[in-house]
């Protein structure tokens, strides 16, 4: 593949200006196409970013020659047809988190992609943040003993729209699958594995969907992780993982650079500054970057298999809870 990857985005929402300013931190990633649903959204979102392919379809970027990879930025209830469109067109893809609405809808899109052999990726950018790689040296060296317990919180509170993303059953909404995903894939990054139980409660609000949340996962060796999340009360975004022999503390906000401390019984606290480059979506762009140029068809970071626990986790929340999509009816 040649030295300069070149992307496309398929949609034009807020998450997808995120992206296209992670990937001008990167000198070898080109963005050369959009596609939206419109000409005049694809027509603005280009002007903003230099765009020189400007798409009034999904099918026209997907089939757009100039174009290596397509990062899926469409809300959840679209990801599987938007990415088994482009890897049908032979694209490589990053979508966008949580992969889809449920583990079925994700079994569809690897099972594309691996008779296809393109690359396909979950976008789950913390995964690929410096804190995170961090985080993975101190718990592969052991620095505090045996895992015993992760306590991890992400919420925040937005104006109540029923019609909107956030609130709206028909497109996904609710805390979990926009930020309690985040929650799942960390203790899913400490642990390595599925919960054997998983108890909890939810605040279903008015419009049907979770608006805050308290998970609780027991894993097979009697290890713990306490999960909020929420879209409607503000907590800390932050992160404790508690050893035998320590604690590592993700500071508040996870994903902004801030620190991680390591907390050792019987030692100095070390804090390490990791300050992001980039908007920090960077990085994950360019992981997936690495695998295209090597000719790998995922990730070890974030594997398929792996993203498929996660749905297969996320799934299990909410038939605990008795929360279903319209659309899974």
């Amino acid at each position: 593949m040649a030295d300069t990857i070149r992307w496309g985005i398929l949609g034009t929402g807020g998450i997808a200006h995120k992206f296209a300013d992670g990937l001008s931190a990167l000198p070898d990633a080109e963005l050369v196409a959009v596609g939206s649903r419109a000409q005049g959204s694809a027509d603005a979102f280009a002007e903003e970013y230099g765009i020189s392919h400007r798409h009034a379809t999904y099918d026209a970027l997907a089939e757009d020659a100039e174009v290596d990879v397509v990062y899926v930025s469409t809300p959840h209830p679209m990801h599987k047809d938007n990415s088994i469109l482009c890897l049908q067109a032979g694209k490589a893809v990053l979508c966008e988190k949580p992969f889809t609405i449920n583990a079925r809808e994700t079994e569809e899109v690897i099972r594309v992609a691996r008779e296809k052999k393109l690359f396909l990726m979950e976008a789950m950018w913390t995964r690929f943040l410096p804190s995170f790689g961090q985080v993975r040296t101190w718990l592969d060296e052991g620095r505090i003993g045996d895992i015993r317990m992760v306590q991890a919180n992400f919420g925040y509170r937005a104006d109540l729209n029923p019609k909107g993303r956030l609130f709206n059953p028909e497109l996904g909404g609710g805390g979990l699958l926009d930020v309690g995903i985040y929650t799942v894939s960390l203790a899913s990054f400490i642990f390595g594995e599925p919960p054997a139980e998983i108890s909890g409660f939810a605040d279903i609000g008015e419009t049907g969907v979770d608006e805050q949340s308290v998970t609780v996962f027991r894993y097979p060796e009697g290890n713990l992780a306490l999960l909020s999340c929420a879209v409607r009360t503000n907590t800390p975004y932050g992160a404790h993982i508690f050893g035998t022999e320590g604690t590592i503390t993700l500071d508040h906000p996870v994903w902004r650079g801030a620190p991680v401390t390591l907390s050792v019984q019987g030692e100095e606290a070390i804090t390490a500054d990791l300050p992001l480059e980039g908007n920090g979506y960077n990085y994950e762009a360019a992981a997936a970057m690495t695998c295209l140029r090597a000719g790998e068809l995922e990730s070890k970071v974030m594997p398929l298999d792996e993203s498929l626990e996660i749905m297969n986790t996320l799934d299990r929340i909410r038939a605990h809870w008795g929360l279903v999509y319209p659309m899974e009816l």
